[in-house]
Parts: C-alpha cells; structure tokens; sequence
C-alpha cells in the first residue's frame, strides 16, 4: 500500500465514523411554566427609512448583522414584532443580601411602562421546526444590538430547525435604535421607550413569556415545546443575575446557555431608579437550587470567570474551550455568509494560516486576530442544552483550562504555545497556528479579540512530519472531539476532510 492508499484508507474510516455518528436525533419537549400575563405584541413591523432587519457579530453593528446570505435560501424567514407592557423592576427582599452563592430572594419595587421590540428568524415550513426557541438578550456593549450567540450558532440553528428570537431588553440598544442612519430608524422605532436597565430583566422574562402565549403571531403558527435564553459577554451578566433573581420568580425559560461571563453579574437595580448600582458580591456563582439547567461557556479571554468556577452537578455545566477568544475572526467576518457547507469550514481553516489584524469594525487590532474553534464549540454547547431539556441528558464534563495563576492569569501552554486543558479540538491538539484567547492590543474592542499565529513550516515539519502525518493527527484529534461531545457531527465530518484536503506539508 502506498502512501496515498493509506491516507485514502485512513481518512475512508474517519469517514465511516463521523457518518455513524450522523444517526443522533433530538427528543421531545417540556412543557410550559410561565403563567403571567402577556406583553400586547404587534406586527410584523414594516416601514420607516427601509433599513432591513439582518443581524451580524459585528460589535458596533446597530442590528448585528451582517449577514450577505438570504435567509430564505437556506428555508428561513425574518420578521420583527414591538412589544409593549408594564415591567417590574427588583430589590433585595427585607432582611436578605446578594450573596456569593447566588440563592438570592428579590421583590418587585417599583412597574414601569415600556415598548420594546423583537426580531424573529424561524424556518418558513412548519414541518422543520425542532419544537425549541432559542432567545438571546441582545448584546449592547457595543453601543447598539448585537447578536453573537446568532452569528456564532446560526449554522446549527438552521440545520436543525430552531427558531431564534433577539430581544431588545437594554436602554442602549433601544435608543441605538431611534438614532439617525444609517445604524438607527427614527421613523420605524419612534413609538420604542424603555424605563431604565432596572426593568430589563422582566422586558426579558415578558419576550419569554409571549413566544409561548402568541405564538400564532410572533413564530408564524409554530408552537413551541421548549425556550431558551441565550447571551454573550454583557448579556451573559445580565443573565447570570436573571437566573439569581428573577428565574425562581418568573420560570420563564426551560435552560439557559451562559456565554462569556465574568466574575459578576450585571447589577439587579441601577440608575435612574436608584441612586447607585445594586449589585451581587462578586465572584457571583450560580445558584445551586435550580430546576433548569444551566451551561456556562467561557473562552481563554474570559479570565475573570475563573474566579467564578463552579463543580459541575444535576443542573449546572462549566464548559472551557481551549484555543478560544471572547469574539474572533469568525464572529467578526466570515460567520456572515455561512450557510452550513463544507466550503465555509475550508475558509475557517485557511484563516488560521492567514489570520487578519482587521477585525471589519473600523479599526485595526497590533495582531492578528483569534481564528480558533468557538463556532464549533457553541454549536455543540446549544444541541446539548437541547438534549438536556428535552431528555434530562446533561451534556459531557468538560475539563478545566489549566492554569499556573488565576491573579494575575497565565495559563500552562504545550510547545507550540497553546494553552493545556479545556476541551479540545483538532485546531489546538493537531495545530497549525498558536491560538490565544489573550495577548492582543490596539483601539476599542481588540483586547477581546485574542491572536493568532501561524506555525511555520519548520515547525510543522517537526510536528507531523509529512502531509500524512499531519492529516492522522488531525483526524484523530477530530474523531475525539466528535466522541466526547464536543462537535456536531456535519462539522467533525467537514473538519476531518478538509484537513486532509488541505495543502499542510504537501
């Protein structure tokens, strides 16, 4: 047997393996636990200045979105919906405190007025529908709506038949959205008001609550078996002191999918209402006495969330992904013309090769910029969530990042300066670049945007050899990833034969 019998043979049996894997299925849904009353719900939205509704990871994006693909070619549509209500704002109850452990016991102080809106991208065929909306509190750090837990899953979204639901809960984002063009719609949103952040966590719990009782108009007929709440990165400590403080109130959401988050959670009160911020001691742990569960994904950027380290148990996973940055090329650029095919994975593994210093946002970052696996990863984490709703299957232990000191971070790295520990993926267990989620400078967000460095031929040579050997390592490494329930199988499938189409060594 030659040498390209045997690779043909080798990548044949990856194959046989990832495709086996294709036969998982989802389960069937929960019910319902919400019973409060319902925001009133109009639309679709239409009209204003004609500024279209799409969404991208963009972080200074006024609607996140960047997508240069249209929905409807891969079976989806996108409308927008305002909500409008009377919202609750919270306080610590008499006689308690926000305390470490999260088991917080919160009362309404004060209601207040509010009309908000929602955009919904769901499967146009009824037929399609997986039964699970997935929600995510816009992200606002940017100055505006973003939507990163979109542009990072959407391709597992749509393949599988979610509906997804972007909720502007947050002041910034809402007013970003009355400001002039061409990032605002002053015409479209002139009727939007919003009360203060204090109410946005009921805003968020009343979007919950009318997926379920208006269906028939927000999700086109669809009838949903399961909700969930998503966020990232700002949105992620609003969520951690939602399930704190209002979950145990509001049972809204059937699990919640914690991205990015801090050693904190976002303050529970905070000006205008009240003078100062209300906030939790920090580090601010999840509470322990929850009846849904709860995935935490942090990326190597995320170093504050070590301090907020928690066993995994019944209803709580911490997942760490090694090679990760808290947003990346993929979220910032090619992300938004990803439809699903093995051509956009062929691309994510060329940009860690040829990794960019511009991130699209207007600016230029000192380096390179992370290329590494989250997309992949998130992917996963949503599926297993799912699963763990749907069927009570809690997704896999993910180990822990291994570090040598928390204050100030420095994480253990292998030889070629990727960090060890976390969950693993062909991209830091067969490399070709160094991926950190640290390291970068330059203007505005870089910092979060981690770096990459290419390996050199030298050191590739060292490492695997020859092109075979690199395509062995690198499909083993995948079929891991694959096993231990850390990729979907469509992506462990396209990875696998990717690397070994790909020029590495030849």
């Amino acid at each position: 047997m030659n040498l390209n019998e045997g690779r043909l043979t080798m990548v044949r049996r990856l194959m046989g393996a990832l495709l086996c894997a294709l036969m998982l299925s989802a389960g069937a849904g929960v019910a319902a636990r919400a019973d409060t009353s319902l925001p009133a719900v109009t639309g679709p939205v239409t009209g204003g200045n004609g500024v279209p509704i799409v969404f991208s990871g963009q972080p200074a994006d006024r609607l996140v979105g960047r997508e240069t693909f249209d929905l409807a070619s891969v079976g989806y549509t996108q409308s927008e919906f305002f909500l409008a209500g009377t919202a609750n704002a919270y306080a610590p109850a008499p006689g308690s405190t926000l305390t470490n452990d999260g088991r917080w016991t919160v009362e309404v102080t004060s209601q207040a007025p509010y009309k908000t809106r929602v955009v919904v991208n769901r499967p146009l065929d009824k037929r399609d529908f997986n039964g699970t909306v997935v929600v995510e509190w816009l992200n606002v750090s940017g100055g505006a709506d973003a939507s990163p837990d979109w542009m990072q899953t959407h391709v597992e979204l749509i393949r599988r038949g979610y509906a997804w639901v972007g909720v502007s809960a947050q002041a910034v984002g809402l007013n970003g959205l009355k400001g002039p063009p061409p990032q605002g719609d002053p015409v479209r949103y002139e009727s939007l008001t919003h009360p203060g952040d204090s109410y946005s966590y009921d805003m968020f719990s009343q979007a919950g609550q009318a997926i379920r009782g208006d269906a028939g108009l927000l999700l086109g007929g669809l009838r949903p078996d399961r909700v969930l709440a998503v966020g990232e990165s700002q949105s992620a400590g609003r969520l951690v002191t939602y399930i704190d403080a209002v979950h145990p109130l509001a049972r809204v959401y059937d699990g919640f999918l914690v991205h990015s988050r801090g050693a904190g959670g976002a303050p529970l009160a905070q000006p205008p209402l009240v003078p100062a911020p209300v906030t939790g001691a920090a580090p601010t742990f999840i509470r322990d006495d929850l009846d849904v569960p709860v995935l935490v994904f942090n990326t190597e950027t995320d170093v504050g969330s070590l301090q907020a380290r928690q066993a995994d148990s019944a209803r709580y996973r911490l997942w760490e992904v090694a090679g990760t940055a808290h947003f990346d090329q993929y979220g910032l650029l090619t992300g938004g013309t990803d439809t699903g095919g093995r051509s956009s994975v062929a691309e994510w593994f060329d940009t860690m090769l040829h990794p960019t210093s511009e991130p699209g946002v207007g600016f230029t970052c000192a380096s390179p910029i992370n290329t590494g696996p989250q997309t992949f990863v998130l992917r996963s984490a949503i599926a297993h969530l799912d699963r763990w709703v749907a069927r009570g299957t809690p997704p896999p232990r993910g180990p822990r990042l291994e570090t040598i000191s928390i204050a100030p971070i420095q994480y253990a790295l292998d030889a070629n300066g990727n960090v060890r520990g976390g969950i693993r993926t062909p991209a830091v267990d067969a490399p070709v670049a160094t991926l950190s989620g640290l390291g970068q400078a330059g203007s505005q967000f870089c910092f979060l945007f981690g770096t990459t460095v290419p390996l050199t031929t030298e050191q590739l040579e060292a490492l695997y050899g020859s092109h075979g050997g690199f395509v062995g390592a690198w499909g083993k490494a995948t079929v891991r990833a694959l096993l231990a329930g850390f990729l979907r199988p469509e992506d462990a499938f396209n990875i696998a034969v990717v690397g070994a189409q790909s020029d590495i060594l030849r």
